[in-house]
């Protein structure tokens, strides 16, 4: 079932990158080009009803505390500027672009980055494009379910947003086994409209 949209309403992709959506990326989530299809299909269709669409990007230097090689706990993705950070090229993308990391930060939120050290956290644009625009509901797709799909659903509830998570158009990282159905228990725990695939 396709989300509603309206002129209220805005789409956020979420992080539909080489590096989570192809098999050779390097943090492929299983099957995440899989997703690519449907989100498509809910860019239309929120584009079809005059909704926003934005679009979030993992965009980390080189050396950051958020990967494994530093002392973080992820493998290297998504650097600027290499083929992994690029958005799939199978991807609609018709809207602006929000990049998080980029200063070194862990960007699970398109809303906001933490510093890995200091766990002092900084917005992002992501709320003052929706601000300007007047949303009042917000629809999350992408990858990764259990990360950043899930940081962003739960910041936007936070933020006093209506929002909605199909699972039909995101993907699990389950980096342990059961994180996927946790994500979704705990979207649903906070207000989040999931809608079964």
């Amino acid at each position: 079932m396709t989300p509603r949209y309206d002129t209220t309403t805005a789409l956020v992709v979420v992080d539909v990158q080489n590096d989570f959506a192809a098999p050779d990326g390097g943090l492929y989530v299983s099957q995440g080009e899989a997703v690519v299809p449907a989100v498509n299909a809910e860019i239309d269709a929120a584009r079809e009803a005059g909704a926003m669409v934005v679009y979030t990007q993992d965009w980390h230097p080189e050396t950051t505390p958020h990967f494994s090689k530093d002392g973080g706990v992820w493998p290297t993705h998504c650097v600027q500027g290499t083929w992994g950070a690029e958005l799939h090229p199978d991807l609609t993308v018709d809207g602006p672009v929000v990049r998080k990391g980029v200063d070194g930060g862990d960007g699970y939120s398109g809303f906001s980055v933490r510093d890995p050290v200091s766990g002092e956290e900084s917005a992002t644009e992501l709320g003052r494009i929706l601000e300007d625009t007047q949303i009042r509901r917000v629809v999350v797709t992408g990858l990764a379910g259990d990360v950043c799909v899930k940081a962003t659903a739960l910041d936007a509830r936070a933020l006093g947003y209506e929002v909605v998570v199909p699972l039909a158009t995101t993907r699990f990282v389950e980096l342990e086994a059961g994180d996927g159905q946790r994500a979704v228990e705990e979207l649903r725990s906070a207000g989040v409209e999931v809608v079964p695939a």
